[in-house]
C-alpha cells in the first residue's frame, strides 16, 4: 500500500490546499527557470562576479586555452572569455528584453481594440498586421542598421514591429472569445465604463496567455538580435555581446581555436531553449494546453 500510495503521489494531480487540482511539479519547467533566473541574476550583477575586466587586454596572453586563470580561456587579444560572457548577459538580454515589452505592450493594447470594436477597427488592424507580417523581423531590422546606422537602436525598433503581428492575433483571438462573454454583457448593463472593464476584467483575464507568449517570444527576440550583432549591425566593438563574441570568434574556428564562438554560441543556445521549455511548462500550466 506504501508503494502504491508513493507512485500515485508522483504520477496523479493531487488537491492542494485550496481545494484545487494541481498539476505535478515539472521539473524540466523548473529546470528551465531556474537556467532562466541565473542568467537574469548575471544580467543584474554580472561586473560583480566577473573574475576579470572583459574588455582587460592581454597581448602575452591570446588565444590561450581554459586555465586556473581563465577558466574559458582567452580570445584573440586576451581578454577573458568567461568574464565576456558573464558581462555581456546584460546587454545580450536587454535588447531581447526591450523587443518583447513594446510588442507585447502595443500588440495586446491592438488587439483589445480590434476585439471590442470590431468592424473598421478589426479591419484596420488586420490590415495593417498583414503588411507589417509579410516583411521578414531580420530584413526589417538589417534596412533599420543600414538607414540609422549600426547600434542596438534600430534593430530593436524595428524588430518590435515585426513582433508586433505575432502578438497582436493570438491575443485578439482570446480577446474576442472574452468579449462573447456574459460577464462582459453584465458589466455593460451595469454601466461599467470600457476602461475599467479592460483593466479590471479583460487584462487580468488575458495576462497568463500574454505571459506565455513574451516567454516564448524571447527565445526568438534573442536570436534575431544575436544575429544582428553577428553581421555587425548590432552592438559594436568592444561591447561583450554574445552574439557579437560569436562573430569575432569566427576567424579563430579555422585557425583550431574556437573557444570564443563555441563557448557564446552555447550560452546563446541554452538561453533560448531555457526560454522555450519555460514558456511551454507555463502554457501547460497556466492554459492547460498539452496536458
Amino acid at each position: 500500500m506504501n508503494g502504491r500510495s508513493e507512485l500515485v503521489d508522483k504520477e496523479m494531480w493531487f488537491v492542494g490546499a485550496a481545494g484545487k487540482p494541481r498539476p505535478p511539479r515539472d521539473r524540466v519547467t523548473t529546470a528551465a527557470a531556474c537556467v532562466v533566473g541565473l542568467f537574469l541574476l548575471l544580467a543584474v550583477f554580472g561586473p560583480l562576479v566577473a573574475p576579470h575586466d572583459p574588455n582587460a587586454v592581454d597581448p602575452f596572453n591570446v588565444n590561450a586555452g581554459p586555465s586556473g586563470a581563465h577558466l574559458l580561456g582567452t580570445d584573440d587579444t586576451g581578454r577573458d572569455i568567461l568574464s565576456r560572457i558573464i558581462c555581456g548577459t546584460r546587454a545580450s538580454l536587454t535588447a531581447p528584453a526591450l523587443v518583447v515589452l513594446f510588442s507585447t505592450i502595443a500588440g495586446t493594447l491592438l488587439a483589445l481594440c480590434a476585439a471590442w470594436f470590431g468592424g473598421w477597427a478589426d479591419r484596420l488592424v488586420s490590415g495593417l498586421l498583414d503588411v507589417v507580417f509579410g516583411f521578414p523581423g531580420l530584413i526589417m531590422a538589417v534596412l533599420a542598421a543600414a538607414v540609422f546606422g549600426p547600434g542596438p537602436t534600430a534593430p530593436v525598433i524595428a524588430l518590435s514591429i515585426a513582433y508586433l503581428p505575432l502578438v497582436t492575433r493570438v491575443v485578439r483571438s482570446a480577446a474576442m472569445k472574452e468579449r462573447g462573454l456574459p460577464y462582459v454583457a453584465a458589466l455593460h448593463l451595469l454601466g461599467a465604463p470600457t476602461h475599467r472593464i479592460w483593466l479590471r476584467h479583460l487584462l487580468p483575464n488575458l495576462a497568463p496567455l500574454v505571459l506565455v507568449q513574451a516567454t516564448i517570444g524571447f527565445g526568438y527576440a534573442l536570436l534575431d538580435v544575436a544575429a544582428i550583432s553577428f553581421i555587425g549591425l548590432g552592438s559594436q566593438p568592444p561591447d561583450p555581446e554574445w552574439g557579437l563574441m560569436v562573430s569575432n570568434g569566427a576567424p579563430g574556428i579555422l585557425a583550431g581555436q574556437p573557444q570564443q564562438s563555441l563557448y557564446a554560441g552555447l550560452v546563446v543556445l541554452v538561453v533560448v531553449v531555457a526560454f522555450n521549455l519555460l514558456g511551454s511548462g507555463l502554457s501547460r500550466r497556466l492554459l492547460g494546453e498539452g496536458t
